[in-house]
């Protein structure tokens, strides 16, 4: 995303890596309250920002199985402009993603409680993290999860992302562990105000009025929301309506 500092900048050419982010919204208080953490000083990119839970897609993604899968009409969005070989598949990964970096940043993992998961079948390829997911007896759970907004970070900066940006409700956690890494810290539940007064990347502000925006919609509206998508063209930034079919 945007705004890394830029002191050893990289080349213009370097091809964004997909990557995927999960918003937790909690609806359970008077106003909805947002899952956020601060990233690691030392981090070369987006040091000491307040950031969503997420990280890069691994092809390895892809084969991870779920309990329910998204939507349709969120594929059709997130295939959208997808840079290189556009593919299903590859849309489904970004979603897994999403919710394997949040198990290993927050604890949180959404999906659904089994009874077993020992005698579900993971690729021997499938990431540790994922390995400890289901070893917690959860399985992933796709289908709650909405195609907010999407932002590729400018040119020049240490690291490029096409990042997806997804929410989920937070009814929708399973089961609450440890984090496994100490990539956030400060972890914590922010209304919309005071998530405004964080220090944040000047994409995740945006995107977080996208989200007030579209939690003030009704259901009809969030099912049609037309998905910002924010890119450079030319030097100038761009901000486009990404819609797909219902």
């Amino acid at each position: 995303m945007t705004n890394p500092s830029i002191n050893n900048p990289a080349p213009s050419s370097m091809r964004p890596r997909d990557a995927a982010t999960l918003i937790v919204v909690d609806h359970t208080a008077s106003q909805p309250r947002i899952l956020m953490g601060r990233r690691h000083p030392n981090q070369i990119f987006l040091p000491d920002k307040y950031v969503f839970p997420g990280g890069r897609s691994e092809i390895a993604d892809r084969a991870i199985p779920s309990s329910s899968e998204l939507h349709e009409r969120e594929i059709a969005k997130l295939l959208y402009d997808m840079k290189g070989n556009p593919s299903p598949h590859r849309a489904r990964a970004l979603a897994m993603a999403a919710l394997r970096e949040t198990y290993e940043e927050t604890g949180l993992l959404i999906g659904t409680n089994e009874t077993s998961t020992e005698d579900i079948a993971l690729p021997s390829t499938a990431d540790p993290i994922w390995q400890a997911f289901f070893a917690e007896g959860v399985q992933p759970s796709l289908s709650a999860l909405t195609f907010l907004a999407r932002a590729i970070t400018p040119p020049g900066r240490p690291r490029r992302y096409d990042t997806r940006f997804f929410w989920v409700d937070a009814a929708r956690i399973a089961k609450q562990s440890s984090p496994k890494d100490d990539e956030l810290r400060d972890l914590g539940w922010f209304t919309f105000d005071e998530l405004r007064q964080l220090d944040i990347p000047n994409i995740t502000r945006a995107v977080v009025e996208d989200l007030a925006e579209h939690l003030s919609e009704n259901n009809d509206a969030r099912a049609n929301w037309a998905v910002p998508y924010y890119y450079f063209k030319s030097g100038t930034f761009e901000r486009i309506l990404v819609r797909g079919s219902s």
